[in-house]
């Protein structure tokens, strides 16, 4: 976890902008000690994004399973998913 103080975002813009992109994580912000906010750059909040609306897809997916309700095959499943993983492998490029 990347930690600064926000102070630093109006001093040195740039290095945490670098920051961001090199450590294709959150940077946490802090203001007077407390967390005040969180900056990321635009790939990696764009792939978190993703992300999460996958697990959202299988979760909707799963609860239909569950409750016995008719979904996609297996291999529907798999061409689906093959094609999220292209595309979020494609972004990162």
């Amino acid at each position: 976890m990347l930690i600064k103080a926000s102070a630093a975002i109006r001093q040195n813009y740039n290095e945490i902008a670098d920051l961001c992109r090199r450590a294709k994580e959150p940077v946490f912000l802090t203001k007077n000690g407390e967390g005040d906010l969180v900056v990321m750059d635009l790939e990696t909040y764009t792939r978190r994004e993703k992300m999460l609306q996958l697990r959202e897809e299988l979760l909707a997916v799963e609860e239909d399973r569950a409750a016995g309700r008719m979904g996609v095959t297996p291999d529907e499943l798999e061409s689906y998913l093959e094609g999220i993983l292209g595309e979020a492998e494609h972004d990162t490029i």
